[in-house]
This record gives structure tokens, C-alpha cells and sequence, in this order.
């Protein structure tokens, strides 16, 4: 299945970048699709300086291959990442974002918060929200575990006041300490859920949280995590993202390998969840 709509019952299944963080766009695009996945999410700009950068700007060579994928293979992409906001002045670099992100079709930029003054972060989110109007991306809150706002109900409140939505990343939940009442609490604001599994212990230094984060999470389905709970607990239509990364599988499986992995892994942590699909 690549880009038709997801069965009744099943939330539209797409894989993230970080899963496959070395992958160039077009070429995601391509894993992607021969995976089963609906949509992609897209990294516009790197997080770290050791990411490979891959310039998605308008009339870019990149950007216009990976757009002939995405016509060829009907796989979307759905949210492009990743900005940290930390209290400067980010303005260009988001509105750079949104245009790469309205170029490939996205409707949502993924945003973390690094910025200990709540209010100004407020205040900045609801800039960016303003702005994505005019490129049709709304700013995604991501609560992560080891930034300044960690939690879904901080993340949520943030989000209300500037007008946007948050991301539901299924580690940093758990992490951060996530209860089933703030799910219920905070579903509404929910765009979109992130897949992963792992120990039930929480790491025990910040080093540690930030490499399981982005280097070796575990397969969905096969770890300790509650994660039919966490996608029962919210509305059927939340796409829900795969963002699995791990080097070691990587290696073993290849990029193909690894993303077909990962979509049977999410489609059998849906079933559980009472909301099976195809597994084609």
C-alpha cells in the first residue's frame, strides 16, 4: 500500500526521518513506499552538525527529485522537522522551513522547546503559527524528555496559548513520566503520534536519554512500553509516524529491510490497539 487511503478503522501509517536518518528524501520516498507506508516525514534541517543537511528549498535538484517520487510512488509527505527553539530570534530559519515544507505538500513542522522563559516561548510559537498560515504548515510541539518542556500537559498549554498542536513521541511520553489521564486530557491537541519501543527504566543521565533518543530505540511491539495503550487512548484519525531509529538494525537489515521491519512491527501494535489495516 503507498498512497491511498488508509482501511476504516486503521490511522494513515507513515515512516520518520530519524528512522532512517542517513537516507536522502527521494530515497525515502522509495523505502518508504516498497515498505507499505502512506506518508513520510522529511528533515528540512538538521539537528545535529553530524546529520547530513539535504537541501529541500524550492527549485532545488533534491527538492524535484523527491517530488517526482512522491507523484510516481503517491506516498505524501506530512510533516517536515526539526527547529529547537532556544530563545534567539528563529525566524528565517522557520520560514525557510515552511516553504520547503509547502513545496513537498506538509502540513505540520515539528518544533522542540529548549527555552526555560514560558512565556517568551509562547510568544514565539505563536509567531510561527502565525506565519505557517501563509504556507498552509501548523507548528507541531514535541514534548521531549530532556528538553525544558518535557511533558505532554506543559507541551499542550504552550500549544493552546499559540494556537498550534503538539507531537506525541511514544518514548519521550513514557520518559517524561505520561499517564493515561493526560492522554485522555490532552487528545484534542494530539497531530500526530510517534512510534518506538524500549525499556521501561528511564535512562539514568541526560546523555544517555539523548543517545537512546536518537540512536537506538527499540523495534514497536517489542519492548516494555504500553504502546496499544497509548494509540487506543487516542482519536482513530491521528496518523501515527514510525520514528524508530537504530543503528545496529540498520547495519543488520539494510535500509529496506529495517523500514519493512518497522511497518509490520506498527501495523501489529495497531491490531492490538483495535485498529488493524492491510498488511500488504
Amino acid at each position: 500500500m503507498t498512497g491511498a487511503a488508509a482501511p476504516a478503522g486503521r490511522p494513515r501509517l507513515g515512516l520518520a526521518q530519524l528512522s532512517l536518518v542517513g537516507t536522502a528524501p527521494p530515497d525515502l520516498v522509495l523505502v518508504a513506499a516498497g515498505a507499505g507506508f502512506d506518508f513520510i516525514g522529511v528533515r528540512v534541517r538538521p539537528v545535529t552538525p553530524a546529520e547530513r543537511p539535504y537541501d529541500l528549498s524550492p527549485g532545488s535538484p533534491l527538492l524535484l527529485a523527491t517530488l517526482a517520487r512522491l507523484r510516481d510512488t503517491g506516498v505524501v509527505v506530512r510533516d517536515i522537522e526539526f527547529l529547537l527553539l532556544d530563545g534567539t530570534d528563529q525566524r528565517e530559519a522557520w520560514l525557510r522551513m515552511m516553504e520547503a515544507g509547502q513545496a513537498l505538500g506538509a502540513t505540520s513542522l515539528t518544533v522542540a522547546c529548549a527555552d526555560e522563559d514560558t512565556a517568551r516561548a509562547a510568544d514565539t510559537l505563536a509567531r510561527m503559527t502565525e506565519d505557517g498560515r501563509a504556507f498552509g504548515v501548523v507548528p507541531t510541539l514535541e514534548p521531549i524528555s530532556y528538553q525544558a518542556v518535557r511533558s505532554v500537559p506543559a507541551a499542550a498549554e504552550l500549544a493552546r496559548r499559540a494556537g498550534c498542536r503538539i507531537v506525541l513521541d511514544a518514548l519521550h511520553f513514557h520518559r517524561g513520566g505520561g499517564t493515561s489521564e493526560q492522554l485522555r486530557e490532552h487528545a484534542g491537541v494530539v497531530e500526530m503520534l510517534q512510534l518506538c519501543d524500549g525499556p521501561a527504566r528511564r535512562p539514568a543521565t541526560r546523555e544517555d536519554l539523548v543517545h537512546e533518543s536518537r540512536a537506538e530505540r527499540g523495534i514497536p511491539g517489542e519492548g516494555e512500553l504500553d504502546l496499544p495503550a497509548l494509540v487506543a487512548a487516542l482519536p482513530p484519525d491521528v496518523p501515527v509516524s514510525v520514528e524508530t531509529p537504530s543503528e545496529r538494525h540498520l547495519a543488520e537489515l539494510g535500509e529496506q529491510g529495517w523500514a519493512r521491519r518497522l511497518h509490520d512491527a506498527a501495523q501489529a501494535v495497531l491490531a492490538r490497539a483495535g485498529r488493524p489495516g492491510d498488511t500488504a
